[in-house]
């Protein structure tokens, strides 16, 4: 089956250039106008991905995944936006945002972007890996369906989370290097990058709360390491 993409753009011709070209990828694009049009799409229809630009009439991008969190923690969210502050960027993420792209982009960066989103195969467990992966101190933690249980409760997670919370888990009392780290999951190290993954790391040491044994520790100026 397709991939169904709900995508966000104001701007006709971008809009009708990078729905065309998404299209020729074999994805199944689903355009709105403006947040308020997608919001109502969104709670009608199931969607693999959310692309969002920020500014937009009606209702902007961050307050359309905010609202689409409500309803909805899993579906990854990804941001298009001529925004280039890092506050900016870093607001999109604690609202509930996966990744952003900056405007003007390329077609093939954008298709890589959601690639990684729509990818769910597992990747092969390192050597040092504990024997039960899916046991994270009291936690039971169900990458595939992006949950995280804990005393008959469930978080669900965003693929973004899952994927940091699964690299580290897999790698217990091991100290795991920011950039390693970076360059696994966003394949990129930059600053943006790096504010990113501790806005991941701080949602991950909430949703551990209810386990006092579990740790994710800053090692000032190499990294973490997560014990249990």
């Amino acid at each position: 089956m397709k991939k169904k993409i709900l995508y966000v753009e104001d701007d006709p011709n971008l809009a009708f250039a990078t729905k065309d070209n998404l299209e020729q990828y074999d994805y199944e694009i689903v355009h709105a106008h403006d947040g308020v049009e997608a919001l109502e799409i969104f709670g009608k229809e199931h969607f693999d991905i959310c692309v969002l630009d920020v500014m937009l009439p009606k209702m902007d991008g961050f307050t359309l995944a905010e609202n689409i969190r409500k309803s909805d923690s899993q579906v990854p969210i990804l941001f298009l936006t001529a925004r280039s502050l890092q506050e900016d960027k870093i607001k999109g993420l604690k609202l509930g945002g996966d990744d952003y792209v900056t405007k003007p982009f390329s077609i093939e960066e954008l298709k890589l972007r959601i690639d990684v989103f729509l990818r769910r195969s597992k990747s092969d467990s390192p050597v040092s890996a504990k024997p039960d992966a899916n046991a994270v101190g009291k936690y039971t933690f169900d990458f595939q369906k992006l949950t995280l249980a804990i005393n008959g409760g469930s978080q669900n997670l965003t693929f973004r989370e899952a994927e940091v919370l699964k690299y580290l888990a897999e790698r217990p009392d091991q100290v795991i290097r920011r950039d390693d780290l970076l360059k696994a999951i966003w394949g990129d190290d930059d600053y943006f990058m790096g504010r990113s993954l501790d806005v991941f790391i701080s949602r991950l040491r909430k949703y551990l709360s209810q386990d006092p044994d579990i740790r994710i520790d800053n090692i000032h100026g190499v990294g973490f390491r997560m014990r249990w």
